[in-house]
């Protein structure tokens, strides 16, 4: 009999915090708006993985919530137009890593398998008639047939963006749109065959066909164009718009006229992203969103357009460290919030009359609510309060500071530890978010509460670059040869907005310690990370770079969105590569006077794990203090989504790291 290893007291905290979080998502209303399906996921540390099965639950809650289907990896509900049958995604083929699509009877009765599919099944949905079922799968190349790779032909690489991080090579096994009989009686069709990928999917009012978007234009890895098609059942794709821009998500509207999206219309240009409208029968695409000058495509989850009955649109926006949701006019007034409060929206759905939403906040993971028609939240589930009893997880407390070139205020906040004595000082630990254009907001986030946990004050911030703003803010940190959009650069006032919010924090707060402040950040972040450690000499007693770009010009290079950053900085890396080597933060190393924790992922494809190695190399020839770890199977998103394992051994590492050079 072999017994668990006793863990040490930062991996006990690590593993509490991240394996407590129970948390509902993809909510899904009955056509009548009476019942609604969702996921409840989990993470397990005893199998290594996250979990997930679909549960049920009446919208006025004259029931408690239960769960309806009874696998380990159950998600994607979706309705049938009668409301009698919930189609879902699992994974309980014969061979492994087969993803199934099942249809299953709401009053009882035996579930059914309709399709099995090589890859993952996304983004089911029903047609209208009820006798269709559509969604999104990769369709492998033959290559994959072979015994293993050494039977394998070569690749023939003709565009950029043929790898993506988590998801390995793509252009041989693009994502298609298919279509299969609700009834199981014939096998899934592909509506798309071909080279090109998609994303999206809605029917259309009579159930003839799909509008989905892709890129189907020979420049596409070029110009970074998406547009939206209309694709029958029986026929080629038609354009809905013409490469002008990128253009996602669609919804069709009750009446069947018009097609709701999200995007913007240069594909170049660094911002906010809005909900867009174009009739289905061909004209020009009008944007009815601009009346906020926030992003529509939210940090926690981007969610669709959903229309209502009455003709309007509900979706989610950012702003300042929430997101709401918000109703859109079809005639383009101004948006109008629907939610209140310090919290994020990370999933909706509408329909029947009903609206419903996942909510999460600082101290909570997110529980599936009703959203009354004056804004007022329903909560429906109690994963939040369960989480409370067993985490213990604390508050944080807001505070704005001014941008020393008095353009703005940075919006920041502090999370003290329980129990905390303000009465003496103590270490700190400041986080810079990825991106640059995401935000830190008012939701769990599971870093902050075990550093808090372990007896560091933690401190975030949105510095300018980042979203939830105006498009002036984001746009603020393009590349000063931007031709649209001319910023003054990374490491320019994005940098200036950290060092602010940590000046201001340890004056207002005098409980922080302002000779034990430690700083760790992730991909953007762990750029920031290695950035201040070359340039602020030792202003922060120890510096955590996670995932990221060290080394700009073999970054654009390597990368799997080589030659995307001429987004970011207006010139390729090719035609300039001085501008990506001035942006390199390597470029400091020899200034670097604080120890360094490197953590990077050996199957990271966004910042490839050589953005890493020279980084160590440097510092290791230089003398300089310096630890690496490499995480073994993991990608750009282990912080995330990484093996439960791997996640505790990441935070444990961190943990420790700090506790030696800050306590």
């Amino acid at each position: 009999m072999t017994t668990k290893p006793e863990l040490s007291e930062h991996a006990t905290i690590a593993e509490r915090i991240i394996g407590s979080i129970v948390e509902a998502t993809s909510p899904a209303l009955s056509p009548d708006g009476s019942q609604v399906a969702f996921v409840v996921r989990w993470t397990s540390f005893e199998h290594n993985t996250r979990l997930s099965r679909v549960w049920l639950a009446p919208v006025d809650g004259s029931a408690p919530p239960r769960p309806v289907s009874g696998g380990e990896h159950d998600s994607a509900p979706e309705w049938s137009p009668d409301s009698r049958e919930l189609a879902f995604v699992s994974r309980r083929g014969e061979k492994k890593g087969d993803a199934t699509l099942h249809v299953l009877p709401v009053e009882g009765g035996e579930t059914r398998t309709v399709a099995t599919m090589k890859e993952a099944v996304d983004q089911v949905r029903w047609s209208p008639d009820g006798r269709w079922l559509g969604f999104l799968s990769r369709v492998r190349d033959e290559r994959y047939d072979a015994k293993d790779v050494s039977w394998q032909p070569p690749r023939k690489i003709e565009t950029f963006f043929t790898r993506l991080n988590d998801e390995d090579w793509t252009f041989d096994r693009p994502t298609h749109v298919h279509v299969v009989p609700a009834d199981g009686t014939a096998p899934p069709r592909d509506l798309t065959p071909g080279r090109h990928e998609y994303d999206g999917l809605a029917w259309l009012a009579d159930s003839s066909g799909v509008v989905t978007s892709g890129a189907r234009h020979d420049t596409w890895d070029l110009d970074l164009a998406t547009d939206l098609f209309v694709v029958p059942l029986d026929g080629d794709p038609r354009e809905l718009t013409h490469q002008t821009g990128n253009y996602g998500q669609p919804r069709v509207s009750p009446d069947g006229t018009t097609v709701s999206f999200l995007g913007q219309d240069d594909p170049m240009r660094i911002g906010n992203q809005h909900v867009g409208v174009v009739p289905l029968d061909g004209g020009e695409h009008r944007w009815v969103s601009t009346g906020l000058d926030r992003t529509f495509t939210a940090t926690a989850g981007t969610q669709e357009p959903h229309w209502l009955d009455d003709g309007t649109l509900l979706t989610t926006a950012e702003d300042r460290g929430e997101t709401h949701l918000y109703r859109l006019h079809a005639d383009g007034r101004a948006p109008e919030r629907v939610t209140d409060g310090p919290i994020t929206v990370t999933a909706v759905d509408a329909r029947g009359g009903s609206v419903v939403a996942c909510v999460s906040a600082v101290d909570r993971p997110a529980d599936l609510h009703v959203v009354e028609p004056s804004g007022r939240l329903r909560r429906l589930t109690s994963f939040g309060e369960r989480y409370a009893e067993v985490a213990h997880p604390v508050g944080w407390e807001k505070f704005t500071v001014p941008t020393r070139d008095g353009a703005g205020e940075i919006d920041a906040w502090v999370m003290r530890p329980a129990d905390l004595d303000e009465s003496e000082r103590h270490p700190v630990v400041l986080n810079v978010h990825g991106g640059p254009f995401t935000q830190y907001g008012e939701t769990l986030f599971d870093e902050a509460q075990y550093q808090a946990a372990a007896g560091f004050v933690v401190l975030m911030c949105n510095p300018r670059g980042g979203s939830g703003r105006e498009d002036w803010w984001s746009q603020s940190i393009a590349g000063p040869k931007h031709p649209t959009t001319p910023g003054a650069g990374w490491g320019s006032v994005d940098a200036d907005d950290v060092l602010a919010v940590v000046d201001a924090a340890v004056e207002r707060y005098p409980f922080c310690d302002p000779d034990r402040v430690g700083m760790q950040g992730g991909s953007y972040g762990g750029w920031m990370a290695t950035h201040l450690a070359g340039t602020t000499g030792t202003r922060f007693r120890a510096i955590c770079s996670e995932r990221a770009v060290n080394n700009f010009l073999t970054e654009e290079f390597t990368s799997d969105v080589s030659t995307s950053f001429k987004v970011e900085l207006g010139v390729t890396h090719v035609d300039d590569p001085d501008a990506y080597v001035a942006l390199s933060p390597i470029r400091h190393v020899r200034a670097i006077e604080v120890p360094v924790l490197i953590i990077h992922s050996e199957e990271d494809y966004r910042c490839p794990v050589n953005q890493a190695e020279e980084l160590f190399v440097a510092m290791r020839l230089l003398g300089k203090d310096v630890t690496f770890y490499r995480f073994p199977g993991e990608s750009h998103e282990l912080s995330r989504s990484g093996s439960p394992v791997h996640r505790r051994q990441r935070a444990e590492i961190i943990l420790d790291f700090f506790t030696e050079h800050l306590t």
